[in-house]
């Protein structure tokens, strides 16, 4: 009676566990036959994760691909691995490293100057739950990389991507932006700093970015979108694992239930893509579907003033970009 008991705990636990798999994985993206011939896709971060995945599939789909990546010899490797994937030559690499203002505006100078369009950028690029770190330029490191990092690449390509419309600039939020804050009265974290606050800040920043760029651009003919790509096994939880021995249990168990990039790349996938979506802008998306985002994230006023202070932070309008 024992020995049945515990076959039938094990078949429902393998059932159950079966079901959770199935739901964590999420929606896939089952258009397969849009082309992107002719159209030229920017990727930060595409040299791992969802940000490769992305580009896998782009690059499937004819699009000239650049992956935008802070090290150069990662990014040959996957753009190797990509060209063998896809059979697509068409695979940039270029250095971008989203912790260097400098950087940034290097970046930008040689894409306007050598790009004669710029039809769907991804800002993709991220850090997550790391030490108390800070950029380059003082800033602290997640909303540093995250958000201003982004920011300022978008705005100083905006002219690009505008001359591309009908055009489309896509930013990898998470869900965890419905947790977040926009802290203006500690913006750099110098008073406390939280691994899990500040990116749920920063998460929630790409939210309000996007919301407020698709304000600015009405009738451009450039869209934008953001997105939660789901729990995804990927780089990009590195520093969760040294903050104590319980979570890198759980996290070890976990890997195999979350997402795997390929899954977690279908929404970013979906907003590049979907043909329906052209009339879109300023949403949120997840699972490849329209959800609606956290109050703070529907914010106008706060948006404004986020837009406000991010252009004083990078320096935007002051005659030094």
């Amino acid at each position: 009676m024992m020995f049945k008991v515990t076959v039938v705990s094990v078949v429902l636990i393998a059932v159950g566990l079966a079901c959770l798999r199935r739901h964590m994985a999420g929606v896939r993206y089952n258009n397969t036959t849009t082309r992107l011939d002719g159209k030229t896709v920017l990727i930060t971060g595409a040299n791992t994760g969802i940000g490769k995945e992305t580009a896998i599939d782009l690059a499937k789909r004819g699009a000239r691909v650049i992956l935008a990546c802070r090290d150069l010899d990662k990014a040959k490797t996957a753009a190797d691995d990509i060209k063998n994937r896809t059979g697509n030559e068409n695979i940039i690499i270029k250095r971008l490293d989203l912790a260097s203002l400098k950087s940034i505006k290097i970046f930008a100078g040689d894409i306007n100057a050598n790009e004669k369009k710029l039809d769907i950028l991804i800002n993709n690029a991220g850090i997550m739950r790391c030490p108390y770190w800070k950029t380059e330029n003082g800033f602290e490191m997640q909303f540093g990389v995250n958000h201003l990092g982004h920011f300022l690449l978008t705005n100083l390509l905006l002219d690009l991507i505008k001359k591309s419309a009908p055009s489309r600039i896509i930013t990898v939020s998470s869900l965890l932006h419905e947790k977040g804050t926009i802290n203006f009265d500690d913006i750099y974290s110098e008073k406390s700093y939280h691994p899990e606050t500040s990116y749920s800040q920063s998460k929630l920043a790409n939210v309000l970015f996007s919301r407020e760029l698709a304000k600015r651009l009405e009738g451009t003919g450039v869209t934008t979108y953001s997105l939660h790509p789901g729990l995804i096994n990927t780089e990009l939880k590195r520093h969760w694992e040294k903050e104590s021995m319980v979570l890198k249990i759980l996290l070890s168990i976990g890997k195999y239930l979350v997402k795997t990039p390929e899954e977690g790349a279908q929404t970013t996938i979906y907003c590049a893509v979907e043909e329906t979506l052209t009339s879109e802008s300023g949403k949120y998306y997840s699972d490849c579907a329209e959800k609606t985002p956290s109050k703070e994230a529907l914010d106008d006023d706060v948006s404004n003033k986020l837009w406000t202070l991010s252009e004083q932070m990078v320096g935007l309008n002051n005659g030094n970009t």
